[in-house]
């Protein structure tokens, strides 16, 4: 293990977090920008290196433990979730990071990747969306758009795609956020309070794939597009976007409404504040789902962020009671329990 880790608190720096491997992506990739923002979040958390495990499943994206000077494993299609879990219920001290696709996640891993959520085991999803299979070389991916040509879908696909906001909020997540690749001060603070926010953590990074999919974020990336396509959102601040800051989101009824303010009588006390920690995800569902196809900005930033029972913890927790009742009882006396057959 390089010396970084017995380095004292505070003195670590985003190199400490690299391996000595030659980072094998297409240039342009957005995954290059995500790994950079995940060894500049580790170094802000001053994490030790050795109590970092980086778990992925197949597809650029899951190439990205071979890049970190910690713990990694490199499991197999859609698996990554499950294998997170086991490692942070197996070692619950452990920060657990899980580095995933749009179609390992939310394809073959999808079962995975909504009960890791619903159980709320403490490990940070890093869900990188380019709407597309890059690794496998072109096709249409859970996420990609109606109408998107590829190389499965020659003649524009014929289904509406997995929204993955809808998903974490429909699976009872306690938290979720959405940055972009090209952003990296904002995508490093979403990083870090997705790693200090105890439950599984579901961050969307919406990224490049210059290969299959070039610009297909485009209309939020832009910089001449993007103060009035996108909104960051930041725990009690108002809700205000667009070029001269003069635009704000209010409730119409029981939805959501773009204004202009100064305008038609609305004030900045009309625009709504923002509460990433109510329980009730109703609010954070529809700022989710915003969207500039629809009349809204994008919501980026820490949409949700409450408070839940963490399974790994309930899982420690119960264990270690039991123990405490029973600090004899050996895991033979545990299988012959309760109702035991003999067949001779």
């Amino acid at each position: 293990m390089d010396i970084s880790n017995i380095k004292m608190a505070g003195e670590r720096q985003a190199r400490d977090y690299k391996s000595d491997q030659n980072v094998r992506w297409c240039p342009g990739c957005g995954d290059h920008a995500a790994l950079n923002v995940l060894h500049k979040a580790m170094a802000e958390l001053d994490l030790k290196p050795h109590k970092v495990a980086v778990i992925s499943g197949i597809g650029c994206s899951s190439r990205l433990p071979y890049y970190m000077n910690t713990y990694g494993f490199h499991t197999i299609h859609g698996r990554g979730a499950a294998v997170a879990t086991g490692v942070k219920v197996a070692k619950p001290e452990l920060s657990v990071w899980l580095a995933t696709g749009d179609g390992d996640c939310l394809a073959i891993g999808g079962n995975h990747f909504i009960h890791a959520v619903r159980r709320n085991i403490d490990i940070n999803i890093l869900l990188l969306n380019n709407k597309i299979y890059g690794l496998t070389k072109g096709q249409y991916s859970p996420t990609t758009d109606r109408g998107t040509i590829t190389k499965s879908s020659p003649y524009g696909t014929v289904e509406d795609p997995f929204r993955p906001v809808e998903l974490a909020m429909g699976a009872r997540g306690t938290f979720f956020a959405r940055c972009i690749d090209v952003d990296l001060k904002n995508a490093t603070d979403t990083f870090v309070k997705a790693a200090k926010h105890k439950g599984a953590s579901v961050v969307e990074i919406l990224q490049n794939c210059v290969i299959f999919n070039d610009n297909v974020h485009n209309i939020v990336v832009d910089k001449s597009l993007r103060d009035d396509n996108t909104i960051l959102l930041k725990h009690g601040e108002k809700m205000i976007f667009g070029k001269d800051k003069n635009k704000g989101i209010v409730l119409d009824g029981w939805n959501l409404k773009v204004v202009t303010i100064g305008a038609d009588g609305y004030t900045l006390d009309h625009v709504l504040t923002h509460d990433a920690h109510a329980t009730d995800n109703t609010l954070h569902l529809k700022l989710g789902l915003m969207a500039p196809e629809n009349g809204f900005p994008l919501a980026l930033g820490v949409i949700r962020d409450a408070e839940g029972l963490a399974y790994d913890a309930e899982v420690e927790r119960t264990t270690n009671e039991m123990k405490a009742k029973n600090p004899n009882m050996t895991l033979n006396d545990l299988l012959m329990k309760g109702n035991v057959w003999e067949v001779k």
